[in-house]
This record gives C-alpha cells, sequence and structure tokens, in this order.
C-alpha cells in the first residue's frame, strides 16, 4: 500500500513539472500598438501637368522650399487603420512648369488634407520596423493663384530607427473636385514620433494566451493532486502559513512606517518653505508668495498623489464679514495661481477663516505692530492625503 503511494507521489510530481516547463516555454513574444504619431518634413510638389510623363523630372517639374514644410498629426488603431491631419506649405519657383506652362513669377503653395490610411503589415504580416501603408483622403489646396478641393490617394512606408522615431516617405496624387483644374503629385518625406501607445495581443498572441490559461488549468488540478499526496505534511504547511502571516505582518508594518517616512518628509520640505503673507487690505500675491508657490509646484510634481489643503486668513483690523470676504478672494488668488499651473481641484482644496484664526494675541482690543499683523495675513498649507 505504501509502496503504491510513493509510485502515485512521484507520478504526479513528474506530470506536473512536465506542464510547468510547457507553460514557461510558452510566452508573449510581440504586441499590437495603437499610438499618436506626429511628423515634420519636407513636400515636394509636381503641379506640371502631365505628372505621370515627367514623373521624376525633379529639375522642371517638382517644387521645394529648402526648410521644414510639412507637419501631420494622427491616430493608428490596433485594425491597422489611421486617421491623420496634415500641413503642407510649398512655393512654386519662376520658370518651373505647372499646368504644361513655365512659371513667369514664383506661386505660393498652401495644403491641408485629411486621410484614411490601412498598414499593409495587417496582411503580410508584422516586419517590426518597416511599416508600408496605403490611404485616401480630402483635401484643400491653394495654387498658382486658386483654390480647389482634392481627393486624394496615397502610397508610403514608415521605416523606425527606435520604438517611437522613424522616417515617413510617401506620394499623394491629388484629384481636383472641379474640372477646371488640374490633378497633381505631392511626395512628402520627414521625421516622425510615436507616443501614446497602447499595447495589446494579437489574435496569434490570444491563441498563445489561451493555452497559457488552459495549461495554468490543468496545473491547478495537478497542485490538488500534490496537496491529496502531501497531506502527512499538513502540520509542516501550517506551520509555514504562520511564518508567512508573521512576515506579512512585519512587511505591512514596514509599509507603514515608509509611509509615515515620506510624510514626514513631505510635511518637512512644506515646512521649509517660507510663509505666504499679502500685504494689508490686498488679495494680491506678492513677487515672493508666487515664488513660494513656484516651489510648492515642485513638491505637488515630485509626490503625484500629493492633495493639499490651503487655508486663508486676514488680521483683525476691519469688520469679521468684511475679513471673511478678504480672506476668501485670497484664497481664490492662491487657488487659481496653482490651478493655472495645471494642477486640479481634486489634489488642492481650500478654505477661508477670516480673521477667526489668529496666530497671536492681535485681536480687535489689543494694539500690535504691523509685524505681528502680518503674521495673521497668510495662507497655510497642510497635507490631506499622499
Amino acid at each position: 500500500m505504501l509502496k503504491k503511494k510513493i509510485l502515485l507521489f512521484f507520478f504526479v510530481v513528474s506530470t506536473y513539472t512536465t506542464y510547468s516547463q510547457t507553460t514557461e516555454n510558452i510566452s508573449i513574444d510581440s504586441t499590437k500598438v495603437s499610438s499618436w504619431i506626429f511628423g515634420i518634413g519636407f513636400n515636394a510638389v509636381d503641379d506640371s501637368g502631365n505628372a505621370f510623363g515627367k514623373l521624376f523630372d525633379i529639375k522642371d517639374a517638382w517644387n521645394a522650399v529648402p526648410y521644414p514644410s510639412r507637419l501631420s498629426i494622427g491616430r493608428y488603431f490596433k485594425s491597422g487603420l489611421g486617421v491623420e491631419g496634415i500641413v503642407a506649405y510649398n512655393r512654386y519657383k519662376e520658370g518651373k512648369i505647372v499646368d504644361n506652362f513655365p512659371l513667369t513669377e514664383d506661386k505660393d503653395y498652401f495644403s491641408i488634407d485629411s486621410r484614411l490610411s490601412y498598414d499593409l503589415n495587417e496582411i503580410i504580416g508584422d516586419t517590426g520596423w518597416f511599416d508600408p501603408y496605403v490611404g485616401v483622403g480630402v483635401g484643400f489646396t491653394h495654387a498658382n493663384d486658386y483654390s480647389r478641393g482634392t481627393y486624394n490617394g496615397v502610397i508610403g512606408f514608415r521605416t523606425w530607427f527606435t520604438d517611437r522615431i522613424g522616417m515617413d516617405v510617401n506620394s499623394s496624387g491629388k484629384w481636383a473636385m472641379n474640372s477646371n483644374f488640374k490633378n497633381h503629385l505631392q511626395h512628402a518625406i520627414g521625421l516622425v514620433y510615436k507616443f501614446k501607445e497602447e499595447k495589446g495581443l494579437t489574435k496569434k498572441e490570444e491563441e498563445k494566451l489561451a493555452l497559457i490559461e488552459e495549461l495554468a488549468k490543468e496545473k491547478s488540478r495537478i497542485e490538488d493532486s500534490i496537496a491529496r499526496v502531501n497531506r502527512a505534511h499538513e502540520k509542516a504547511i501550517l506551520h509555514e502559513k504562520m511564518i508567512a502571516q508573521e512576515k506579512e505582518k512585519a512587511r505591512l508594518a514596514q509599509l507603514e512606517k515608509e509611509k509615515l517616512e515620506t510624510r514626514n518628509e513631505i510635511q518637512n520640505k512644506i515646512d521649509d518653505l517660507e510663509d505666504i503673507h499679502f500685504p494689508f487690505d490686498s488679495s494680491n500675491l506678492t513677487f515672493l508668495s508666487k515664488s513660494i508657490l513656484d516651489k510648492l509646484t515642485l513638491i505637488l510634481n515630485e509626490y503625484p498623489k500629493l492633495s493639499l489643503k490651503i487655508t486663508s486668513h486676514t488680521d483683525s483690523r476691519g469688520s469679521a464679514i468684511y475679513n471673511q470676504k478678504l480672506s476668501e478672494k485670497r484664497l481664490k488668488s492662491t487657488l487659481d495661481y496653482l490651478f493655472d499651473k495645471g494642477f486640479q481641484s481634486d489634489r488642492i482644496e481650500g478654505e477661508a477663516f477670516g480673521e477667526d484664526k489668529l496666530v497671536n494675541e492681535c485681536d480687535d482690543h489689543t494694539r500690535c505692530s504691523e509685524i505681528m499683523h502680518k503674521q495673521n495675513r497668510r495662507s497655510e498649507i497642510s497635507i490631506l492625503k499622499f
């Protein structure tokens, strides 16, 4: 009987090991990315009136300027589709062939286009660094002193030097919506920058993940079998759990200690700031107060989860009603300054107390120096959460 149990134990462990190795050997090794892409570069326009006949006649038919003349911004989706907006400037030079005739003077060219493109990697497979695409769109072009709408077709490719930086090369055919105008070609080359990427699994990777999950279920079943074989060791397991619980308590205590240390660190940085004071009967921030708030913004940026409460106060001179309104104005000027720096109201709260919370004895019945009154004209900062 004992021999059978031993054989069963080794069988289960062997099966478990096999499934574990299979699971480890399957990995998710690629992702599909949707992102924004910004581009800047150069464009060349062939408006000769015989674009395909003079396709490579750069000297006589192509027009370009010697500085960046094209901007683009687009959103590209996991499906392979992309939506893009493009603006471009160019200048037709005197002597160039435009609409089958040489120009007698320089002419400005301006275009703004929208484009729907499709990544051909969805058909031919992911090449990693090389992204060919085709697209269609509509646009507006002003050229040779005339404006017209256009239907556009494009073919091009992007090649990537890094995960984010690459080069875009493309050629667009532009067909005028009005038959009175000639069609033309616009070529472009430039640098592109990819940002705000969102990663997700391809269909092939989803199949891999499903296999991993299936193996995980089988692994769980085998673990249950191992647990049955190891029932004799329950006391040892219970002891290990107790040790783990003690370790968890120690870990949580350490986290709480670190949290307290972080709070003290933030509080010390806030305490190191000079006090924010206001001139008498004024809610305007002084240059010094603004510099103090600028230092506070550095603390807020350093701790993204930090939220603060700012309270505003006045001295005792004047009526309580007037001072309450004055402190509300001081609070508003303080909060507005921080909001203008890009912080939201969910990170900064405020409350105005008027003359209710003086920091010294300078009430309505006590004569005090201007320096002592100034101590009460203040905004105070406290931590809400971090």
